[in-house]
């Protein structure tokens, strides 16, 4: 039976994730070519294509990274294909470079960027805002508040973007990436053929004597698309009170719901922005002129707020306006948070304080999970170089590695950084370095900084962690992989022969589960100077079971003879294992059987899974 994605018809109903909804839109504009680098809050938009790839009227791919995944885009949009490439907020920042040239180039066939944004940083290593990309590169953007409008806005935001020949941003957030409601479908079209590539080097080759002219019509462009904002259905104008609330993505929702549970919505005036670069400057205006004061609200930084300052300033309006000075630059909005503060503004009684008491929970932090084969790396590598080296740590699950007792990362810029700016630490300082990133981050961006530790001539040690998979955003293949969800990779590429090619010699492979060995092949590493290169291979079990279909056939157990001293929990903290009383025990259900703490405790003993 078809997906009813794919199938659905016009007027269905679905209850779908928010990404569920982009992918659904994305088909019924007839897409063509998706490109993406997993990221999360985006990951299940990739995730989904490609679990219909079988079976859907596109082509889709992961790309090694996101710069690459927006050229490739970008190359199918240039021939006339309606492209979607998806990402996280920060990986924005690694196709910045061809992103700002595509604002110039344009996009005949039309190219949507999903950039999921993460206010709070509940997966990301910052909450930038890349709205502001929008504004540096002159990029139309579309902010969904429901599913139904990330469906919509996908959708339109495709087509837009064709009609226009420019790329669009779609930018959305955790909350809207990840909430769940109602979506009803509309047609989906064959997507047909791409129009192929039409030359036109004074259109596609921006040398400074052909980008000057472009920027120009870039210009053009948006004008065009400031008057299609204008007239925008997602843009409105709700409300004549007195109180102007003006507000964009995610925030629209917040807005809504604090005034339909207040009952203040007949004291307010309510902008409500889903298309809102570029600024649909008449409807702003005539909002301004309507009420007394505006309150921004709108997560992050004052993007909407400076654009409506500088609209009040130069029509020489005497309307105040609130926005940041009263509501938090940093991370994610509430209702209640939203409520307090129209209160505020209207000079209305705040509600009473909850008096409930809230039970003190304890923290629970992410950890490695049990029989991850990164805590045996970063187990054996610390019982060689201890706490003399300095860890430089990447993106991934291996990051969980900061904690204790591993305490293996100890600092981070972004991702493929470890090799590179682990190489600064030891060029700057003259101390040990061990570099630590994963197999995905490895053909991400770990190449490069390989090839520079060769050229300089860096004293460095890179372990590549290598689990088979792109475990921490779903397990998604890279180059490096043999087998995926959906079928066999036939032609692998080999991380070994990847950096013997760029000039590394010293070279091991190692099981980290084989501890012995694990051990031997970092001591014989820690005498040699220069650039080596430790691969650690094992696949992550949740991924070995998921595609492989491989179980160990046993578990571990805490023996009789167990002294309580705990050494197993405390140099290993595996969160199968606990205490159970004044001894160690190990929860049949969690364990993986890697068999690791085996090796740590002579009192712990393997026996048959089930048994």
């Amino acid at each position: 039976m078809a997906n009813p994605l794919l199938a659905g018809t016009a007027g269905d109903t679905h209850l779908l994730l928010g990404n569920e909804a982009i992918v659904r839109g994305a088909v019924e504009a007839g897409i063509q070519v998706v490109t993406c680098y997993p990221g999360t809050p985006s990951s299940e938009v990739p995730d989904t294509f490609y679990r219909l790839s079988p079976e859907g009227k596109y082509s889709f791919e992961y790309s090694v990274n996101e710069k690459v995944a927006l050229e490739v885009a970008a190359g199918a949009t240039l021939a006339g294909a309606k492209a979607l490439c998806t990402m996280k907020h920060v990986g924005v920042n690694v196709a910045a470079d061809p992103l700002m040239t595509l604002c110039y180039v344009g996009a005949p066939g039309g190219l949507v960027l999903l950039s999921a944004d993460d206010p709070g940083c509940h997966s990301s290593q910052n909450e930038q805002d890349n709205r502001i990309y929008a504004r540096l590169g002159s990029m139309p953007v579309l902010e969904p508040s429901t599913a139904q409008e990330a469906k919509d806005m996908a959708r339109d935001g495709i087509l837009l973007s064709k009609k226009h020949g420019a790329p669009l941003l779609l930018r959305t957030t955790t909350r809207v990436n990840h909430l769940r409601g109602p979506v009803e479908f509309g047609d989906a079209p064959d997507p047909g053929k791409a129009e192929g590539f039409q030359r036109n080097p004074s259109k596609y080759v921006p040398i400074p004597a052909f980008a000057r002219p472009m920027h120009l019509a870039l210009m053009e462009r948006m004008e065009a698309l400031r008057e299609e904002a204008e007239k925008s259905p997602y843009n409105t104008v709700t409300g004549k009170g007195t109180l102007g609330i003006a507000c964009s993505g995610i925030s629209r929702a917040y807005v809504a719901d604090a005034l339909a549970e207040s009952g203040l919505a007949d004291k307010c005036t309510v902008l409500d922005l889903g298309f809102s670069n570029p600024l649909p400057e008449t409807l702003c205006l005539d909002f301004l002129k309507s009420v007394d004061k505006v309150l921004v609200v709108e997560e992050l930084e004052p993007v909407l707020e400076n654009d409506l300052r500088v609209l009040a300033q130069k029509n020489e309006l005497d309307v105040k306006i609130a926005g940041k000075d009263v509501l938090p630059r940093n991370g994610e909005f509430s209702v209640t948070m939203v409520d307090d503060v129209i209160r505020e503004q209207l000079g209305e009684p705040a509600l009473p304080a909850c008096d409930c008491v809230q039970p003190e929970l304890p923290m629970r932090p992410p950890n490695l999970c049990a029989g991850c084969p990164h805590r045996g790396t970063y187990f054996a590598t610390k019982q060689v170089f201890g706490d003399e080296a300095v860890y430089s740590s990447d993106i991934g699950c291996y990051t969980l590695g900061i904690l204790p007792p591993l305490q293996a990362a100890d600092f981070l810029v972004c991702m493929g950084s470890s090799i590179s700016a682990g190489g600064g630490v030891a060029k700057a300082s003259g101390q040990t370095v061990v570099a630590f990133l994963g197999d995905s981050t490895f053909f991400h961006s770990g190449l490069t900084g390989i090839a520079n530790a060769v050229f300089n001539k860096h004293d460095i040690l890179v372990v590549i962690l290598d689990n088979r998979t792109t475990a921490m955003t779903g397990h998604q293949p890279h180059p490096g992989v043999d087998k995926t969800v959906i079928g066999e990779n036939d032609n692998p590429l080999s991380i070994e022969e990847a950096v013997r090619g760029l000039g590394v010699t010293e070279v091991r492979n190692v099981n980290p589960f084989n501890q012995k060995k694990t051990l031997a092949a970092l001591k014989e590493l820690k005498e040699i100077k220069g650039v080596r290169v430790l691969i650690a291979r094992e696949p992550c079990p949740l991924y070995a079971r998921r595609v492989y279909k491989k179980v160990a056939p046993q578990v571990a157990y805490v023996a009789e003879s167990c002294a309580g001293r705990f050494d197993c929990l405390d140099k290993l903290a595996c969160p199968a294992m606990y205490k159970d009383g004044d001894k160690a025990a190990v929860n049949p259900i969690l364990c993986n059987g890697c068999m690791l703490c085996l090796q740590v405790c002579g009192h712990i003993k393997a026996k048959k899974r089930g048994s």
